[in-house]
């Protein structure tokens, strides 16, 4: 069995893990609060190891062109300061984990963490070389984020334990998965993880 060891150079990033998108939200994901648990592990042996933990956030203006207000596809979501834009109450956001608030201009659509972000600026400043994805939802921000990273020269493991999705249309799920795969990332999960 492949193992990979979680070192200080290395970056969890935690992808929209937001009350409106958990069961009850306004735009919910499937199972997606089910991964909280997971996710607080994976958060606790990052924090053992020394290495980054970056939390993403969808952090829309109230007229955003992703909403069906304005023709997009979406309900309003994550509403910049709405409750639903919130992290989940079960998830550990640690003190000195970095927060990237995503998708804020009104007239663009941002399902990447990287995408009018500084998340690559700050990785970088910190010499980080490997990104570890994890959160919701596998066919659209998780998939975005990852293929980012892999664009812009990072390895990338995408967290199989700590992700769900959408799957709408029906196979996106796998079809996403198959794409991240073919870009060149790795997919890992508990126990092939070792902070030691």
């Amino acid at each position: 069995m492949a193992r990979v060891r979680v070192r200080p150079f290395d970056a969890l990033v935690v992808v929209d893990m937001q009350v409106d998108f958990m069961p009850g939200g306004a735009l919910p994901v499937p199972g997606g609060d089910e991964i909280v648990g997971r996710i607080n592990e994976y958060v606790e042996l990052f924090s053992r190891a020394g290495a980054t933990l970056v939390f993403t956030r969808d952090w829309h203006p109230p007229n955003h062109i992703s909403f069906k207000t304005r023709g997009g596809p979406w309900p309003p979501h994550c509403v910049q300061g709405s409750p639903g834009a919130s992290f989940h109450p079960g998830l550990r956001v640690p003190r000195e984990a970095i927060v990237i608030s995503k998708a804020t201009d009104p007239d663009r659509e941002a399902y990447s963490g990287f995408e009018g972000t500084e998340l690559d600026t700050e990785l970088r400043k910190r010499g980080i070389r490997r990104v570890f994805v994890c959160g919701v939802a596998t066919d659209y921000c998780v998939k975005a984020t990852a293929l980012d990273g892999v664009r812009l020269g990072y390895q990338v493991f995408l967290l199989a334990d700590a992700v769900r999705g959408v799957n709408i249309p029906p196979g996106s799920v796998q079809k996403a998965v198959d794409e991240m795969l073919d870009a060149g990332v790795v997919i890992v999960e508990i126990p092939s993880i070792l902070s030691f």
